[in-house]
Protein backbone atom coordinates (compact mmCIF):
# COMPACT_ATOMS: atom_id res chain seq x y z
CA UNK A 1 0.00 0.00 0.00
CA UNK A 2 3.22 2.32 1.04
CA UNK A 3 4.68 1.82 -2.46
CA UNK A 4 1.60 2.28 -4.45
CA UNK A 5 0.91 5.60 -2.58
CA UNK A 6 4.69 7.32 -3.07
CA UNK A 7 4.45 5.82 -6.81
CA UNK A 8 3.20 9.22 -7.96
CA UNK A 9 6.13 11.28 -6.18
CA UNK A 10 8.33 9.09 -7.45
CA UNK A 11 7.34 9.51 -10.69
CA UNK A 12 7.20 13.18 -10.70
CA UNK A 13 10.47 13.28 -8.78
CA UNK A 14 11.98 11.15 -11.86
CA UNK A 15 10.38 13.80 -14.54
CA UNK A 16 11.89 16.68 -12.85
CA UNK A 17 15.42 15.29 -12.71
CA UNK A 18 15.16 13.75 -16.36
CA UNK A 19 14.37 17.73 -17.40
CA UNK A 20 16.88 19.13 -15.39
CA UNK A 21 19.46 16.75 -16.66
CA UNK A 22 18.41 18.26 -20.36
CA UNK A 23 18.39 21.64 -19.13
CA UNK A 24 22.48 21.17 -17.68
CA UNK A 25 23.10 19.49 -20.86
CA UNK A 26 21.92 22.62 -23.15
CA UNK A 27 23.68 25.08 -21.08
CA UNK A 28 26.68 23.72 -21.04
CA UNK A 29 26.80 22.64 -24.64
CA UNK A 30 23.58 24.12 -26.24
CA UNK A 31 25.70 27.46 -27.14
CA UNK A 32 27.95 25.25 -29.07
CA UNK A 33 25.65 23.09 -30.92
CA UNK A 34 22.78 25.71 -31.87
CA UNK A 35 23.21 28.75 -34.59
CA UNK A 36 22.71 29.64 -37.55
CA UNK A 37 25.23 27.83 -38.99
CA UNK A 38 24.04 24.63 -37.67
CA UNK A 39 23.24 21.26 -39.84
CA UNK A 40 20.10 20.23 -40.64
CA UNK A 41 20.18 16.75 -38.49
CA UNK A 42 21.49 19.14 -35.35
CA UNK A 43 18.18 21.11 -35.69
CA UNK A 44 15.99 18.63 -36.16
CA UNK A 45 17.95 16.46 -33.01
CA UNK A 46 17.87 19.68 -30.95
CA UNK A 47 14.21 20.33 -31.92
CA UNK A 48 12.71 16.86 -30.97
CA UNK A 49 14.70 16.87 -27.45
CA UNK A 50 13.41 20.15 -26.86
CA UNK A 51 9.96 19.77 -27.89
CA UNK A 52 9.49 16.62 -25.79
CA UNK A 53 11.23 18.13 -23.27
CA UNK A 54 9.61 21.49 -23.03
CA UNK A 55 6.33 19.31 -23.25
CA UNK A 56 6.81 17.51 -20.74
CA UNK A 57 7.41 19.93 -17.97
CA UNK A 58 4.05 21.93 -19.84
CA UNK A 59 2.34 18.40 -18.90
CA UNK A 60 4.06 18.63 -15.41
CA UNK A 61 3.27 22.37 -14.87
CA UNK A 62 -0.58 21.52 -15.68
CA UNK A 63 -0.62 18.41 -13.73
CA UNK A 64 0.54 20.76 -10.45
CA UNK A 65 -1.97 23.52 -10.72
CA UNK A 66 -4.68 20.45 -11.78
CA UNK A 67 -3.50 19.28 -7.77
CA UNK A 68 -3.92 22.93 -6.88
CA UNK A 69 -7.48 23.85 -8.88
CA UNK A 70 -8.73 20.70 -6.69
CA UNK A 71 -8.01 21.94 -3.58
CA UNK A 72 -9.48 25.20 -4.13
CA UNK A 73 -12.52 25.14 -5.99
CA UNK A 74 -13.45 26.85 -8.86
CA UNK A 75 -13.14 29.49 -10.51
CA UNK A 76 -9.49 29.90 -8.63
CA UNK A 77 -8.30 26.52 -9.42
CA UNK A 78 -9.05 27.26 -13.01
CA UNK A 79 -7.47 30.79 -13.53
CA UNK A 80 -4.03 29.18 -11.50
CA UNK A 81 -4.30 26.77 -14.51
CA UNK A 82 -5.07 29.00 -17.27
CA UNK A 83 -2.03 31.79 -15.65
CA UNK A 84 0.25 29.22 -15.43
CA UNK A 85 -0.38 28.01 -19.14
CA UNK A 86 -0.45 31.34 -20.46
CA UNK A 87 2.84 32.41 -18.59
CA UNK A 88 4.28 29.71 -20.73
CA UNK A 89 3.11 31.20 -23.72
CA UNK A 90 4.24 35.10 -23.20
CA UNK A 91 7.99 33.16 -22.42
CA UNK A 92 8.00 31.18 -25.71
CA UNK A 93 6.57 34.14 -27.44
CA UNK A 94 9.54 36.73 -26.01
CA UNK A 95 11.83 34.57 -26.77
CA UNK A 96 11.54 34.43 -30.80
CA UNK A 97 10.92 37.65 -30.33
CA UNK A 98 14.07 38.42 -29.14
CA UNK A 99 15.71 35.40 -30.73
CA UNK A 100 18.53 36.25 -33.78
CA UNK A 101 15.96 36.57 -36.42
CA UNK A 102 12.96 38.65 -37.26
CA UNK A 103 9.59 37.63 -36.26
CA UNK A 104 7.41 40.94 -35.58
CA UNK A 105 4.16 38.46 -36.49
CA UNK A 106 4.78 35.69 -33.58
CA UNK A 107 2.79 37.25 -30.84
CA UNK A 108 -0.03 37.95 -33.51
CA UNK A 109 0.63 34.05 -35.05
CA UNK A 110 0.56 32.36 -31.46
CA UNK A 111 -2.12 34.03 -29.97
CA UNK A 112 -4.28 33.75 -33.24
CA UNK A 113 -3.17 29.64 -33.29
CA UNK A 114 -4.44 29.98 -29.75
CA UNK A 115 -7.98 30.93 -30.32
CA UNK A 116 -8.24 28.70 -33.36
CA UNK A 117 -7.34 25.50 -31.14
CA UNK A 118 -8.75 26.78 -28.30
CA UNK A 119 -12.18 28.17 -29.34
CA UNK A 120 -12.26 25.43 -32.23
CA UNK A 121 -10.61 22.75 -31.66
CA UNK A 122 -10.85 21.67 -28.20
CA UNK A 123 -14.29 23.52 -27.92
CA UNK A 124 -15.62 21.73 -30.67
CA UNK A 125 -13.91 18.01 -29.06
CA UNK A 126 -15.55 19.00 -25.86
CA UNK A 127 -18.82 19.46 -26.97
CA UNK A 128 -18.66 16.61 -29.26
CA UNK A 129 -16.91 14.22 -26.84
CA UNK A 130 -19.59 15.35 -23.98
CA UNK A 131 -22.46 15.29 -26.28
CA UNK A 132 -21.66 11.33 -27.43
CA UNK A 133 -21.70 10.28 -23.65
CA UNK A 134 -24.00 12.15 -21.71
CA UNK A 135 -26.39 13.68 -24.48
CA UNK A 136 -27.05 17.58 -24.54
CA UNK A 137 -24.73 19.23 -21.53
CA UNK A 138 -25.75 22.32 -19.24
CA UNK A 139 -22.93 25.06 -18.01
CA UNK A 140 -23.79 28.45 -16.74
CA UNK A 141 -24.47 31.15 -18.94
CA UNK A 142 -23.44 33.90 -17.73
CA UNK A 143 -19.93 32.86 -17.47
CA UNK A 144 -19.86 32.15 -20.72
CA UNK A 145 -21.25 35.31 -22.15
CA UNK A 146 -18.39 36.88 -19.75
CA UNK A 147 -15.96 35.17 -21.68
CA UNK A 148 -17.38 35.79 -24.64
CA UNK A 149 -17.96 39.31 -23.92
CA UNK A 150 -14.07 39.83 -23.27
CA UNK A 151 -12.97 37.90 -26.06
CA UNK A 152 -14.53 40.14 -28.55
CA UNK A 153 -13.13 43.26 -26.73
CA UNK A 154 -10.06 42.32 -26.36
CA UNK A 155 -9.31 40.37 -29.55
CA UNK A 156 -11.27 42.88 -31.16
CA UNK A 157 -8.66 45.78 -29.83
CA UNK A 158 -5.71 43.71 -30.58
CA UNK A 159 -5.97 42.19 -33.81
CA UNK A 160 -8.85 44.58 -35.84
CA UNK A 161 -7.69 47.45 -34.63
CA UNK A 162 -4.47 47.89 -35.98
CA UNK A 163 -6.02 46.98 -39.77
CA UNK A 164 -7.48 50.36 -39.35
CA UNK A 165 -3.99 52.58 -38.49
CA UNK A 166 -2.60 52.50 -42.27
CA UNK A 167 0.34 54.26 -41.23
CA UNK A 168 1.36 51.65 -38.90
CA UNK A 169 1.19 48.87 -41.54
CA UNK A 170 -0.77 46.59 -39.04
CA UNK A 171 1.51 47.68 -35.48
CA UNK A 172 0.70 49.90 -33.36
CA UNK A 173 2.61 53.58 -32.68
CA UNK A 174 4.84 53.99 -29.27
CA UNK A 175 1.44 56.37 -27.66
CA UNK A 176 -0.65 53.32 -29.19
CA UNK A 177 0.89 50.69 -28.04
CA UNK A 178 1.15 52.06 -24.58
CA UNK A 179 -2.59 52.98 -24.38
CA UNK A 180 -3.73 49.16 -25.73
CA UNK A 181 -1.59 47.45 -23.14
CA UNK A 182 -2.69 49.62 -20.70
CA UNK A 183 -6.08 49.19 -21.27
CA UNK A 184 -6.10 45.70 -21.93
CA UNK A 185 -4.58 45.88 -18.42
CA UNK A 186 -7.11 47.14 -16.86
CA UNK A 187 -9.76 45.39 -18.52
CA UNK A 188 -8.40 41.76 -17.78
CA UNK A 189 -7.69 42.82 -13.89
CA UNK A 190 -10.93 44.20 -13.64
CA UNK A 191 -12.33 40.93 -14.44
CA UNK A 192 -10.33 39.01 -12.68
CA UNK A 193 -11.08 41.00 -9.60
CA UNK A 194 -15.18 40.32 -10.41
CA UNK A 195 -14.30 36.77 -11.63
CA UNK A 196 -13.08 36.07 -8.05
CA UNK A 197 -15.41 38.44 -5.87
CA UNK A 198 -19.12 39.26 -6.70
CA UNK A 199 -19.46 37.25 -9.87
CA UNK A 200 -18.22 33.94 -8.30
CA UNK A 201 -21.02 31.91 -9.02
CA UNK A 202 -20.57 33.16 -12.73
CA UNK A 203 -18.07 30.31 -13.24
CA UNK A 204 -19.46 27.77 -11.36
CA UNK A 205 -21.93 24.85 -12.27
CA UNK A 206 -25.17 25.57 -11.78
CA UNK A 207 -27.70 23.01 -10.68
CA UNK A 208 -29.34 21.13 -13.06
CA UNK A 209 -32.25 22.91 -14.98
CA UNK A 210 -30.27 26.11 -14.20
CA UNK A 211 -28.33 28.84 -16.21
CA UNK A 212 -27.04 30.43 -13.61
CA UNK A 213 -25.99 30.05 -9.60
CA UNK A 214 -27.23 31.54 -6.50
CA UNK A 215 -24.49 33.23 -4.52
CA UNK A 216 -23.83 31.68 -1.49
CA UNK A 217 -22.33 34.05 1.19
CA UNK A 218 -21.02 31.02 3.60
CA UNK A 219 -19.14 29.04 0.74
CA UNK A 220 -15.95 31.66 0.82
CA UNK A 221 -15.64 30.44 4.50
CA UNK A 222 -15.62 27.55 4.01
CA UNK A 223 -13.16 27.30 0.99
CA UNK A 224 -10.87 29.18 3.05
CA UNK A 225 -10.81 26.59 5.80
CA UNK A 226 -10.41 24.07 3.55
CA UNK A 227 -7.19 25.66 1.70
CA UNK A 228 -5.64 26.39 5.33
CA UNK A 229 -5.81 22.28 5.86
CA UNK A 230 -4.60 21.75 3.17
CA UNK A 231 -1.95 24.51 3.44
CA UNK A 232 1.35 22.01 3.52
CA UNK A 233 -0.14 19.96 0.72
CA UNK A 234 -0.65 23.44 -1.66
CA UNK A 235 3.06 24.43 -1.62
CA UNK A 236 4.19 21.29 -2.24
CA UNK A 237 2.35 21.56 -5.28
CA UNK A 238 3.27 25.49 -5.98
CA UNK A 239 7.19 24.37 -5.49
CA UNK A 240 6.62 21.63 -8.12
CA UNK A 241 4.98 23.53 -10.48
CA UNK A 242 7.88 26.41 -10.33
CA UNK A 243 10.35 23.38 -10.41
CA UNK A 244 8.44 22.41 -14.35
CA UNK A 245 8.14 26.01 -15.09
CA UNK A 246 11.81 27.05 -14.92
CA UNK A 247 13.12 24.48 -17.10
CA UNK A 248 10.92 25.89 -20.07
CA UNK A 249 12.26 29.38 -19.55
CA UNK A 250 15.65 28.02 -19.74
CA UNK A 251 15.03 26.15 -22.71
CA UNK A 252 13.04 28.32 -24.75
CA UNK A 253 15.73 30.83 -26.49
CA UNK A 254 17.45 27.37 -28.30
CA UNK A 255 13.87 26.63 -29.14
CA UNK A 256 13.68 30.23 -30.48
CA UNK A 257 17.14 29.37 -32.53
CA UNK A 258 16.16 26.46 -33.94
CA UNK A 259 12.82 27.88 -35.03
CA UNK A 260 14.69 30.77 -36.89
CA UNK A 261 16.73 28.51 -38.65
CA UNK A 262 13.69 26.37 -39.63
CA UNK A 263 11.72 29.48 -41.52
CA UNK A 264 15.14 30.84 -42.83
CA UNK A 265 15.69 27.49 -44.33
CA UNK A 266 12.83 26.18 -45.74
CA UNK A 267 11.27 29.33 -46.17
CA UNK A 268 8.14 27.92 -44.02
CA UNK A 269 5.78 31.04 -42.63
CA UNK A 270 6.47 32.30 -39.27
CA UNK A 271 2.74 31.49 -38.65
CA UNK A 272 3.73 28.03 -38.64
CA UNK A 273 6.32 28.65 -35.40
CA UNK A 274 3.41 30.67 -33.81
CA UNK A 275 1.25 27.24 -34.46
CA UNK A 276 4.00 25.75 -32.88
CA UNK A 277 4.19 27.24 -29.95
CA UNK A 278 0.05 27.02 -29.28
CA UNK A 279 0.93 23.27 -29.78
CA UNK A 280 3.77 22.86 -27.29
CA UNK A 281 1.48 25.35 -24.10
CA UNK A 282 -1.86 24.01 -24.73
CA UNK A 283 -1.90 20.25 -25.44
CA UNK A 284 -1.98 19.50 -21.71
CA UNK A 285 -4.79 22.21 -20.97
CA UNK A 286 -6.36 21.17 -23.55
CA UNK A 287 -6.74 17.06 -22.65
CA UNK A 288 -7.80 18.32 -18.95
CA UNK A 289 -10.51 20.32 -20.80
CA UNK A 290 -12.00 17.16 -22.96
CA UNK A 291 -11.62 14.70 -20.07
CA UNK A 292 -13.77 17.36 -17.84
CA UNK A 293 -16.05 17.42 -20.87
CA UNK A 294 -16.30 13.42 -20.77
CA UNK A 295 -16.90 14.19 -16.88
CA UNK A 296 -20.03 16.02 -17.16
CA UNK A 297 -18.23 19.17 -15.98
CA UNK A 298 -19.00 21.17 -18.89
CA UNK A 299 -18.67 24.73 -16.90
CA UNK A 300 -15.04 23.88 -16.24
CA UNK A 301 -14.54 22.62 -19.97
CA UNK A 302 -15.98 25.96 -21.07
CA UNK A 303 -13.41 28.23 -17.98
CA UNK A 304 -10.93 25.72 -19.34
CA UNK A 305 -11.11 26.83 -22.76
CA UNK A 306 -12.91 30.04 -22.89
CA UNK A 307 -11.11 31.16 -19.64
CA UNK A 308 -7.68 30.16 -21.49
CA UNK A 309 -8.22 32.82 -24.51
CA UNK A 310 -9.29 35.20 -22.81
CA UNK A 311 -5.78 35.03 -20.07
CA UNK A 312 -3.92 34.73 -23.18
CA UNK A 313 -5.12 38.19 -24.83
CA UNK A 314 -5.74 39.87 -21.67
CA UNK A 315 -1.55 38.92 -20.72
CA UNK A 316 -0.07 38.01 -24.07
CA UNK A 317 -1.04 40.85 -26.15
CA UNK A 318 0.56 43.53 -23.31
CA UNK A 319 3.39 41.90 -22.56
CA UNK A 320 4.47 41.79 -26.66
CA UNK A 321 3.93 45.30 -26.73
CA UNK A 322 5.76 46.06 -23.97
CA UNK A 323 9.04 43.88 -25.33
CA UNK A 324 8.80 45.76 -28.34
CA UNK A 325 8.70 49.36 -27.07
CA UNK A 326 11.56 48.84 -24.63
CA UNK A 327 14.09 46.40 -26.92
CA UNK A 328 12.95 48.40 -30.30
CA UNK A 329 11.59 45.11 -32.08
CA UNK A 330 9.04 45.55 -34.78
CA UNK A 331 5.40 44.36 -33.32
CA UNK A 332 2.50 43.29 -35.53
CA UNK A 333 -0.99 42.40 -34.68
CA UNK A 334 -2.98 43.10 -37.30
CA UNK A 335 -4.19 40.02 -38.88
CA UNK A 336 -5.16 38.75 -42.77
CA UNK A 337 -8.46 39.09 -44.96
CA UNK A 338 -8.83 35.42 -44.51
CA UNK A 339 -7.78 35.31 -40.13
CA UNK A 340 -10.27 38.25 -40.16
CA UNK A 341 -13.42 36.29 -41.83
CA UNK A 342 -12.49 32.95 -39.48
CA UNK A 343 -12.24 35.52 -36.76
CA UNK A 344 -15.49 36.52 -37.18
CA UNK A 345 -16.72 33.06 -37.89
CA UNK A 346 -15.29 32.19 -34.34
CA UNK A 347 -16.88 34.95 -32.35
CA UNK A 348 -19.98 34.61 -33.72
CA UNK A 349 -20.42 30.77 -33.98
CA UNK A 350 -19.14 30.86 -30.04
CA UNK A 351 -21.85 33.33 -28.91
CA UNK A 352 -24.62 31.13 -30.26
CA UNK A 353 -22.82 28.20 -28.85
CA UNK A 354 -23.82 29.70 -25.67
CA UNK A 355 -27.05 31.58 -26.03
CA UNK A 356 -28.48 28.35 -25.53
CA UNK A 357 -29.36 26.47 -22.56
CA UNK A 358 -27.41 23.41 -23.22
CA UNK A 359 -24.45 22.46 -26.01
CA UNK A 360 -24.78 19.79 -28.54
CA UNK A 361 -23.18 17.68 -30.82
CA UNK A 362 -24.25 19.53 -33.89
CA UNK A 363 -22.13 22.87 -32.27
CA UNK A 364 -19.06 20.85 -31.86
CA UNK A 365 -18.95 19.37 -35.44
CA UNK A 366 -19.29 23.40 -36.31
CA UNK A 367 -16.63 24.26 -34.32
CA UNK A 368 -14.42 21.65 -35.74
CA UNK A 369 -15.36 22.74 -39.14
CA UNK A 370 -13.74 25.95 -38.86
CA UNK A 371 -10.16 24.86 -36.94
CA UNK A 372 -10.26 22.33 -39.98
CA UNK A 373 -10.91 25.71 -42.58
CA UNK A 374 -8.56 27.60 -40.58
CA UNK A 375 -5.56 24.84 -40.82
CA UNK A 376 -6.43 24.67 -44.67
CA UNK A 377 -5.91 28.28 -45.28
CA UNK A 378 -2.22 28.12 -42.84
CA UNK A 379 -1.02 25.22 -45.21
CA UNK A 380 -1.88 26.48 -49.06
CA UNK A 381 -2.38 30.58 -48.37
Amino acid sequence: MSRLTHSPQLVTAFKLITIWCVVAVFLLFGSNWFSAEMSLGTALIGFAILFTTILAASFGVVHEADELAQQLGEPYGTLILTLSIVLIEVILIVSVLLGPGEAPTIGRDSIFAVMMIIMNLVTGLCLLAGALRHGEQEYNAQGALSYVSMIIVLAGMAFLLPNTLLQNLGGFSAIQAVVIASLTILIYASFLYFQMGQYKTHFQQPPMGAMSIARVESAEGEQVEKVRLDMRKNIGHAIKLVAFMVPIVLLSKYLAIIIDYGVATTGAPIALGGLLIAIIVFTPESITAVKAALNNETQRAVNLCLGAFVSTVGLTVPAVLAIGLLTGKTVIFGISAIETVLFALTIGLSAFTYLGQKTTAIQGLLHLVLFAVYTLTLLTA
